[in-house]
C-alpha cells in the first residue's frame, strides 16, 4: 500500500523534489503576487496596522513563509518605505536555492519569535497530507471531514500541524494564511466527494504522479487550521479583506495617467474577481493584537 503522504512529501520536498531543486510555482500557474505589486500593497497596509497595534518597535518582522522565487518578500522590501522601511526586516522562508533579493533575508526554517506579520501564501496547498477513499475512521475526518463510501479526502491534520505551529512562532503580531479551500459545511454535503488532490505543470493542470515532475497541491481545510492554531482570529474572502486594506480598483476619470490607472484597475479586479482569487480565504490570527485592530468586520469567508 502506497504511503500517500511520505510519496507526496518526497515528490516535493526529497532529493529531488519538485521544490527543493528550486522550481518556483510562478512558473506552473498564476499567482497573485505576479499579478502586480497591489497584493504587496495590501500586505504593507495590514503590516502598518501590525505595527501602530505593536506600538512601532525598534525592529518590524514581514516572514514570507513558502516564499518559492521571493516575489512578495521582494515586492514587499521594495515597496516599503519611511519609519516602517528603516525597521523592517523581511525573510523569505523556502525549503528551495537560496535566492540573491535585495533587503531579503532567505531561510529553510521558520524563524522566531516573530514580531510582526507571517504570512504564508499559497503555502498550507502544498503541505502533504494523506489522501484516502472513505469510510474511514481517522478521528480527523470524523470531525472535518465525514466521508461515505467511495468518497476521496485529503487528511488536514498535517496541515493543522504546520499552521499551528507557524502561528506559535509569532510572539506579538499577527499570522495570515492565504489560500484555496474549503469548510466543513461543504465538505460533510459531499460537495468535495472526489477530494481535490491535483497537480500543475507548465501552465497546465496534469494528472497527479509522485515522481517529482509536478507540483502537487490540495485545497486547504482552513476552519480546522484555524481550530487549531486558536486564539483570537478571522476567515473572510481575499474580495473583502482587499477592500478593507484599500484596494477597491476604482478609476479616476481625472487621473494624470489614466492608462496607468486603468491597468491598477484592472490588477485589482483580478485580485478579488469572485470565482477566482478574489474567493481565496484569509484566516488571520492575531497574537497579542486584536484582530478587530487589523480588519474591520466583514462576511465570513465562503468558498
Amino acid at each position: 500500500m502506497v504511503d500517500s503522504e511520505r510519496a507526496w512529501r518526497d515528490a516535493l520536498y526529497g532529493p529531488a523534489g519538485f521544490f527543493t531543486r528550486g522550481e518556483v510555482p510562478a512558473d506552473h500557474f498564476r499567482t497573485a503576487p505576479l499579478v502586480g505589486p497591489e497584493l504587496a500593497e495590501a500586505l504593507l497596509e495590514l503590516l502598518d496596522r501590525v505595527d501602530a497595534a505593536l506600538g512601532r518597535p525598534a525592529r518590524l518582522d514581514f516572514v514570507d513563509v513558502g516564499a518559492g522565487g521571493g516575489e512578495l518578500a521582494a515586492s514587499v522590501r521594495s515597496l516599503a518605505s519611511g519609519s516602517l522601511a528603516a525597521r523592517l526586516v523581511v525573510t523569505a522562508v523556502d525549503v528551495g536555492p537560496a535566492r540573491s533579493l535585495p533587503g531579503v533575508r532567505w531561510a529553510r526554517e521558520l524563524p522566531a519569535p516573530v514580531h510582526g506579520l507571517l504570512v504564508g501564501h499559497e503555502w498550507l496547498d502544498a503541505v502533504p497530507c494523506p489522501l484516502v477513499t472513505g469510510p474511514s475512521d481517522d478521528p480527523w475526518l470524523a470531525r472535518w471531514w465525514p466521508l461515505r463510501a467511495g468518497e476521496r479526502a485529503e487528511v488536514g491534520a498535517p496541515r493543522d500541524a504546520a499552521w499551528a505551529d507557524a502561528v506559535g512562532r509569532v510572539a506579538r503580531g499577527a499570522a495570515l494564511a492565504v489560500d484555496y479551500g474549503h469548510l466543513r459545511a461543504d465538505r460533510a454535503a459531499g460537495r468535495y466527494a472526489s477530494g481535490t488532490f491535483a497537480a500543475y505543470r507548465g501552465g497546465r493542470r496534469v494528472e497527479p504522479v509522485f515522481d517529482g515532475s509536478c507540483d502537487l497541491t490540495a485545497h486547504v481545510a482552513l476552519d480546522a487550521c484555524a481550530a487549531a492554531a486558536g486564539g483570537d482570529w478571522v476567515l473572510v474572502s481575499q474580495r473583502d479583506a482587499l477592500g478593507a486594506l484599500g484596494l477597491v480598483g476604482a478609476v479616476d476619470p481625472a487621473a494624470a495617467d489614466w492608462l496607468a490607472a486603468a491597468g491598477r484597475a484592472s490588477r485589482i479586479a483580478e485580485l478579488r474577481a469572485e470565482g477566482g482569487l478574489g474567493s481565496f480565504g484569509w484566516l488571520l490570527h492575531g497574537v497579542g493584537v486584536p484582530v478587530a485592530d487589523l480588519l474591520p468586520p466583514l462576511p465570513p469567508w465562503r468558498p
